[in-house]
Order: structure tokens, then C-alpha cells, then sequence
């Protein structure tokens, strides 16, 4: 169970901390209007309103390109424990505003090894979202502000056990950020061997 939840919860999005320095330093977006909003019922009971101060975020395109992936964490507790939900938002790309996008919704119990995946695309939807570029603008990376809004019909389950939660509403506003591609330099040719002597 732990190695799964180090693989869904942190490495999954870049293959970097989740929680990257300057995430750390000033909660989920510099500009200070980042936050995270759910209702979840089931074997847990949470409605979750985390402010941009006491909120971290990142996200990025998916691995294959077929749309953002963003997470959230919560407040860490003294005990270590902390929420940590992770969006997999189908058909959304970069720069542009979708409606009714087929969404796959993790959430994750950090500290008490509790894991609940919705599994597909087809329980949770993006109602509507829209993305503001912020920070730097040109060159190779660039970040934009993700405004969405969400719900679930049907429950996430837990990988470890029979139960299950419903994330009925979610709302949230995050960070992506992409980057090109680096060019792969030229392998340099290879000499031909000398004929041999006779």
C-alpha cells in the first residue's frame, strides 16, 4: 500500500516533489487566489475549503498528452497526516477552456495509508474550466492559473478495502505549467572501420 500511494500521490505528476520550493513558499499560487473546495461522504465525511495559504498545488499535462493532471494538499497536521486529492482532467489542453470533461479523481489519506480512486473517467466530470496564463510570458515554460468545477456520480473505492466515498462537488483554482520539448542532440557518426590489410 505505501509504495502505491508514493506512486499516485507523489511521483505521478512530474516525477518531482509534488510540493515543489516555491509552492512552499507562499501556498498554491503567488497571486494569492488559489484554493480547494469538495464535499465528500462516505467512509469519510469531509467538506474541505482550503484557502491559497494553507494550500499546495501543481500540475502539468498528463504523460500522454491526453490532459492536466493537477493536486492539491491540504494542511499537514503535527501527526503527519494530511489530504491530497489529484485530478486527471480528459481532453483539456493547454491555453484552452473546456465543458463536461470526463475527469478521473484520486484522493489520498497521506499518513494513514488510505488511498480512494475513482478508476475511470466516466464517474467524475469537469463542469466547466478555463485557464489564465500568469507569470512570465514566451519561452519554453510557461504557467497558467486552471479555474474549474466538478462533480462525481458515483463513488471512489479504496484499493484496500470494500469502502468507498463520494466526491459530489469540487471546485478549485491551481497551477499548470508546460514545457516544450528539448531537442534530442544529433548522435555524432560512427568512423567506418579501416579495410583491412591483405
Amino acid at each position: 500500500m505505501r509504495a502505491v500511494l508514493m506512486l499516485l500521490g507523489l511521483a505521478a505528476l512530474t516525477g518531482t516533489d509534488p510540493v515543489g520550493a516555491a509552492g512552499a513558499a507562499h501556498g498554491c499560487l503567488a497571486s494569492g487566489n488559489g484554493y480547494l473546495r469538495a464535499r465528500i461522504r462516505g467512509a469519510m465525511n469531509l467538506d474541505i475549503n482550503w484557502r491559497n495559504a494553507e494550500l499546495e498545488c501543481e500540475g502539468g499535462p498528463r504523460p500522454d498528452g491526453s490532459g492536466l493532471r493537477l493536486a492539491f494538499a491540504g494542511p499537514k497536521h503535527a501527526d503527519g497526516r494530511r489530504v491530497r486529492l489529484v485530478f486527471g482532467v480528459d481532453s483539456a489542453h493547454e491555453g484552452r477552456a473546456g465543458r463536461a470533461l470526463p475527469t478521473n479523481l484520486t484522493v489520498i489519506f497521506e499518513g494513514e495509508e488510505r488511498l480512494f480512486a475513482t478508476r475511470g473517467e466516466d464517474r467524475c466530470t469537469v463542469d466547466e474550466l478555463r485557464q489564465e496564463r500568469i507569470g512570465a510570458l514566451g519561452g519554453p515554460v510557461r504557467s497558467w492559473r486552471i479555474v474549474a468545477r466538478g462533480f462525481c456520480i458515483a463513488p471512489a473505492s479504496s484499493l484496500s478495502s470494500d469502502a468507498h466515498i463520494l466526491v459530489s462537488s469540487f471546485d478549485f483554482a491551481g497551477n499548470a505549467v508546460f514545457e516544450d520539448e528539448r531537442p534530442q542532440p544529433t548522435p555524432a557518426p560512427v568512423p567506418a572501420p579501416a579495410p583491412a590489410k591483405t
